[in-house]
Order: structure tokens, then sequence, then C-alpha cells
């Protein structure tokens, strides 16, 4: 598994991890609504393997996701890891069921310090490289409390790197007040502009911003507009409409590591080959406009 990058096409997280600015969001290898184990099991771990055989070498997953069977499933396939591969993953939801509504956020010391021990058994890994709290929505312990907690995890050397999952950007300057932060991840999108905010303090502060669902544009007539701008310049590249979205993303922020997640080769490449589409500005101010930035 060898992985090479054109140097212009990655991202530096923690001043000290380089990785390709396309990652690979390991979400979808889980069953129905994230529930369970992916059904196919040979084809998950086969495309695993493919995602790094391709050159990539970002990985995000959760414990939640299955719970805990797609970290297995990344362990699995990928054990023993190529050296420059970096595994994100998070902690902070529990889930007793397959419905949304059975899940819970909690982020008291004892079980996030217990959680990260678990990803690292589920991983086979010595340390996380990058550990983000999945939500700050807890209801059993206070946020600054919680940054404490994964404080204490970086300096004991169960993580290496703090991220930080669906935050506000105020949320995220009070944890940067407190330690240093890697990287956020939020819902950003050509459509949907949530983390717009926590994007922007991302930028002045030179951290990595890894927006989910990063190609998605919207669909049925809410999605016409998007398209009347989005596709031509698609035709002018020869490339699919959700490429020139992820590649804005790209264009739109410096430190950008779009995660976007697919169970198909072919869209896996499609993804990877996003970052070598270079928009011009008018087409990055294009796109932008379409949605408003809620900041």
């Amino acid at each position: 598994m060898n992985t090479q990058f054109d140097p212009s096409n990655t991202v530096t997280i923690g001043g000290d991890l380089n990785v390709g600015n396309i990652g690979y969001g390991a979400m979808q290898l889980t069953g129905p609504k994230v529930w369970g184990e992916y059904p196919d099991h040979a084809k998950g771990v086969d495309l695993l393997r493919q995602v790094v055989d391709d050159g990539v070498n970002f990985i995000d997953t959760a414990d939640v996701y299955g719970p805990h069977s797609n970290e297995e499933l990344i362990r699995e396939a990928l054990y023993p890891y190529p050296e420059n591969l970096v595994i994100a993953t998070k902690g902070g939801f529990v889930r007793g069921g397959p419905q949304y509504s059975d899940m819970s956020a909690v982020g008291n010391r004892s079980y996030l310090r217990q959680a990260a021990y678990m990803s690292l058994r589920r991983l086979s890994l010595g340390r996380i490289d990058l550990y983000y709290l999945h939500t700050p929505t807890m209801t059993d312990a206070p946020f600054e409390e919680i940054i404490e907690t994964l404080a204490g995890m970086k300096q004991d050397g169960l993580i290496r790197h703090i991220g930080l999952s669906n935050v506000s950007a105020e949320q995220l300057n009070t944890a940067l007040s407190i330690t240093d932060i890697a990287a956020v991840t939020v819902h950003y999108a050509v459509g949907v502009r949530l983390g717009a905010a926590v994007r922007q303090v991302a930028d002045e502060k030179g951290l990595v911003f890894s927006p989910w669902h990063p190609g998605a544009i919207p669909g049925g007539d809410e999605g016409v507009p998007f398209h009347t701008v989005i596709d031509p310049i698609a035709e002018k590249y020869q490339v699919t409409p959700q490429q020139i979205a992820l590649a804005w993303q790209l264009h739109r922020t410096p430190n950008a590591l779009p995660i976007p997640g697919t169970t198909s080769l072919g869209h896996l490449k499609e993804n990877i080959a996003a970052a070598d589409i270079r928009l011009d500005g008018g087409e990055v101010d294009a796109i932008t406009a379409l949605s408003p930035e809620d900041v």
C-alpha cells in the first residue's frame, strides 16, 4: 500500500500530520441507519483497501458507527496500517438502538476516557492521531470540563490531536482558550452553510476544516438554481457536479479536508480526482453565492 501525494493537494493536521486533502468518511460502511455491520462484509474490506491503494491517507470514523463495527472493519481491512495513514475517530455519543432517537450524548471524564481506550483497542492503535468530541450537546458535564478532559487525554498520550465535531463558533473559541484544537468537522456544503461561522474561525486560526457530506447538492426543485450554476462548470471540466462541489470546498478554505463517503469504487475515484480540479475565482464566487453564509 504505497501512498504518494502531490504537495499542492495536502493539508497538515496539528502541525505534524500531512495528509491528502480528500479524506474518506467511513460512516456508510455500516448497516441501515448507521446501525449494525455493513451487509456486504467482503466488499467493505475490499473498498477500504482500495481507499488506501488509491492514495487516500485520512479515514474518518466514530465509535457510534455501528456502533463499534465501523472501527472493527477498518482494523480488519487495513491493519497493520501504512505508516502515513491517519485514522480519526470520535467519542461522546451512545446509542441504544437503530433509531436516531435512541442516541444520547455523554461527556463526563470517565466515559470519554473509556471511549477512547475502547477505540484504541478496536482499531489496534497505540494512540489515536485525531480524536473528535462527537457532539457538544452534553447533559452530564459542562463543555469546558469536557475540553479539559480531552486536554488531559492528550497529555496522557491517549490521543495526539483534539478535534471538535458539530460545534458552534462560540464553542470553538471557548475550546481554543483552554487547549489546542487541531481540526473541526461540521455540515458544510454548497447548499448547507450551517458551519460557515466555524469555517471562518478555522481559517483565522489555521485549523483543519473537515466538512461532512461535502459534495452534496440539493435535489428536486430546490436543486435547480444550484445545477444551473454548477452543471455548466462541470461540463467545462468534463467532471460531475459533485466533483465540482468537492473542488469548491478545497478552493473555499485553505485547510479544507472534506471527507466524502461512498460504497462505490467509481465514486471513490471521482472523489479523489476532485482534488486536481482548479476552478477560477469567478467560478468559486458563483458557487459561494448560491447559499447565504450563516456567520
